[in-house]
């Protein structure tokens, strides 16, 4: 058995292999069948438009060797590339601002420790091309400068584009328009979806919603991390990437759809819990198991499970959500 997975993570100590196994061989059919159709989609000229096929395509699964152009396409972050030429090789020239190099260089060896291709000992060493895609995007978006959780969202950029230039420009589509105002220093945008995500569990998972409530355990604790890493060291490598193609190309609302599943699939479980630390307890548990590991049969289930979820819904909600957080602040 391979300690290693495909992206480079240790696989931890009490791994089950055999029932990886069992699920990669089937999912692998999966792969073959989606990655011709990809090829035909694409025809060889590396362009697609939005539509109901590609929207169905991307949520069957993009194949690996098609993943990052199809990122960059959907995500808007190809035509910015495109638009500002030499821009990514300007800002790692240009002057630099002392404090966020030093706030970046603290989290180098904080990003995967699990990864191999992370280490100081790998070549190429994958460190050197997080922090350059940190420090220009610090100096890009001075607004948000650097702030904790960038550093692995950027590092799973750089496993799959393999470039530093791509991975910038989808960072920045990530952090400039598809998730609103996670990482600015007040984290408004984060602290507010946290709230709607509470929202949408009272109106379509209540008994949860009234376990949270009558033992006080506010969401932030126990689903910041789901939001703020894009579920990067929350569930597994393939369903994080199967998760992030629908992000690239629907936006935010996935990671709704997502955190729903996880909880009503799990709905009988976590309410068994009868105190706080249990709760806790509980919703570190659900993003382990076979559940998640399946992400092909996963994906499906956040279509089907939360129900209908419109961006109107979506919306509205941000907006007295918003309200509230900044009226606590």
């Amino acid at each position: 058995f391979c300690r290693v997975d495909p992206y480079g993570f240790e696989r931890p100590e009490d791994f089950d292999y055999a029932s990886y196994e069992a699920f990669f061989s089937r999912y692998l059919v999966v792969l073959t069948r989606r990655a011709i159709k990809w090829s035909k989609l694409l025809k060889g000229n590396n362009s697609i438009q939005k539509s109901l096929k590609v929207k169905r395509y991307i949520r069957k699964g993009i194949p690996n060797e098609h993943r990052a152009l199809i990122w960059m396409i959907v995500s808007g972050a190809q035509a910015n590339m495109e638009q500002n030429p030499g821009y990514y090789q300007r800002l790692l020239e240009g002057e630099k601002n002392a404090k966020l190099l030093e706030a970046i260089k603290t989290d180098m060896n904080r990003t995967f420790p699990d990864n191999v291709k992370f280490r100081k000992t790998a070549d190429p060493c994958l460190q050197h091309a997080l922090y350059n895609v940190l420090v220009a995007y610090g100096h890009h978006n001075k607004a948000v400068g650097y702030c904790q959780g960038m550093n692995f969202i950027a590092g799973y950029l750089i496993l799959i584009t393999k470039n530093e230039e791509e991975s910038f420009w989808l960072l920045d589509a990530l952090i400039g328009r598809i998730l609103p105002d996670y990482y600015s220093p007040a984290m408004l945008g984060l602290k507010t979806d946290q709230e709607v995500l509470g929202e949408l569990v009272k109106m379509k998972v209540p008994a949860v919603a009234e376990l949270m409530e009558r033992h006080g355990v506010m969401w932030t604790l126990v689903v910041s991390r789901w939001f703020i890493c894009l579920f990067i060291d929350i569930l597994p490598v393939e369903t994080v990437l199967r998760i992030w193609d629908c992000l690239f190309y629907e936006g935010s609302k996935i990671i709704f759809r997502v955190a729903l599943t996880l909880i009503k699939q799990n709905q009988a479980f976590i309410l068994e819990a009868t105190n706080f630390p249990d709760i806790c307890e509980k919703f570190k548990q659900i993003t382990k198991g076979t559940f998640v590991t399946e992400c092909h049969s996963f994906m499906q289930k956040i279509f089907t499970d939360p129900g209908s979820l419109s961006m109107a819904t979506i919306n509205k909600l941000r907006e007295t959500c918003r309200e509230k957080v900044l009226s606590q602040g």
